[in-house]
């Protein structure tokens, strides 16, 4: 296809639609979905032009929606469909060949009346989990920028060393409370349907990277008991004392209603009989939300929120968390650093810690020297 044809008439659109944007002065949610996809549409059409010409192989572009990726409504964080893993398998039996490259936009999908949605934060790297489970692959390969994943953010700790391969369990969990290498939501497909997912380094080829599987390596011998370290920060510490609901049941219920009427999410918990502790994600629980909250619990509790806090995990193995949690805390001691609160996630395989952020990085690199030095 000529430059005429193949993403000319994209750029039309797309002028229309920005100059649309420029006079109604709007960008709603459906109109932003709309427009973000044309940079990947645009993107898919000129490799795989590429790849037909320059490199003389046989590669065919497609976008998401027309291969049957489905979503909900759900505009800049659609959900895919169960739908969505049959008509893959449907599309690409009759219309892509067992030679042929098959290029594919990531993070974009339709709802049921034909909007262009987006996937949300690790979109694209669904794209690849939900493209391979559906086609019953070996491995999915997710390329970043690093030697796959690595013990800790080499920004803190330079010395951060390559983890060869983890569980989707201690994945979730590194991912969760910081580590940006992949979304949960973005392993769940290959996870459910037991398909590896290799995290490889653009930059590096040649090195292994990282292999993601539903169980460790058995035969696999490790220095620590530590897998990988993470820090989450913009944390906000909520505690939260009973003042008319000593003992009584129904305490916690009556809390989380009011986190759950403002949408605020939960990331870690600890409970007495007469108080909570938990930590939100500060970006979404502003001066009115905290408010608000403290105003629909007063009856029942006082409540304080503390700012400028960050979440450091563990992503540890089962058996010796006890050890983990006791050399943790000693190390962090030894460094002057105040921990505020533990929690440990109910799959084990997670311990976390609240610090002031700004001591943040300095607990992330003691106990990276505790546990990988």
């Amino acid at each position: 296809l000529s430059k005429q044809q193949l993403v000319d008439p994209l750029l039309l659109n797309l002028d229309q639609l920005l100059l649309g944007v420029k006079f109604l002065q709007e960008l709603s949610p459906r109109t932003l979905d709309y427009l973000v996809s044309f940079g990947e549409r645009l993107s898919v059409r000129i490799f795989a032009s590429h790849l037909r010409v320059n490199e003389g192989l046989k590669a065919q572009y497609h976008d998401a929606f027309d291969v049957g990726f489905r979503s909900d409504s759900e505009f800049t964080r659609a959900e895919l469909e169960d739908e969505t893993f049959q008509n893959i398998r449907t599309y690409f039996e009759k219309f892509v060949g067992d030679e042929c490259i098959a290029v594919v936009t990531g993070f974009i999908a339709k709802d049921k009346n034909g909007n262009i949605t987006t996937l949300g934060r690790g979109g694209s790297d669904l794209t690849a989990s939900a493209l391979g489970a559906a086609l019953g692959v070996t491995e999915v390969q997710v390329w970043k920028d690093v030697d796959g994943i690595l013990s800790t953010d080499p920004r803190i700790v330079k010395g951060a060393v390559p983890v060869p391969r983890v569980s989707f369990e201690e994945a979730s969990e590194m991912a969760y409370f910081g580590a940006k290498i992949l979304h949960p939501i973005a392993m769940q497909p290959a996870m459910k349907s037991n398909i590896p997912v290799r995290v490889k380094n653009s930059y590096n080829p040649e090195h292994p990277g990282t292999v993601i599987a539903s169980i460790r390596d058995p035969t696999e011998v490790r220095a620590s008991p530590v897998t990988a370290i993470s820090i989450k920060r913009g944390v906000e510490l909520v505690d939260i004392v009973s003042t008319r609901m000593l003992g009584a049941y129904g305490f916690l219920a009556e809390v989380f209603k009011v986190f759950e009427k403002y949408k605020v999410s939960v990331d870690m918990i600890a409970t007495s009989e007469v108080s909570i502790s938990l930590t939100i994600d500060g970006a979404v629980c502003d001066a009115e939300v905290q408010a608000a909250i403290s105003s629909d619990l007063e009856e029942i509790a006082s409540v304080g929120f503390s700012t400028d806090k960050a979440i450091v995990s563990l992503v540890t193995n089962i058996p010796r968390s006890s050890d983990v949690l006791a050399q943790a805390l000693r190390a962090l001691s030894d460094a002057s650093i105040d921990v505020q609160m533990i929690s440990q996630g109910a799959s084990k395989f997670n311990i976390s810690m609240i610090v002031d952020d700004k001591e943040g990085s300095a607990a992330v690199k003691t106990l990276h020297d505790a546990f990988f030095d």
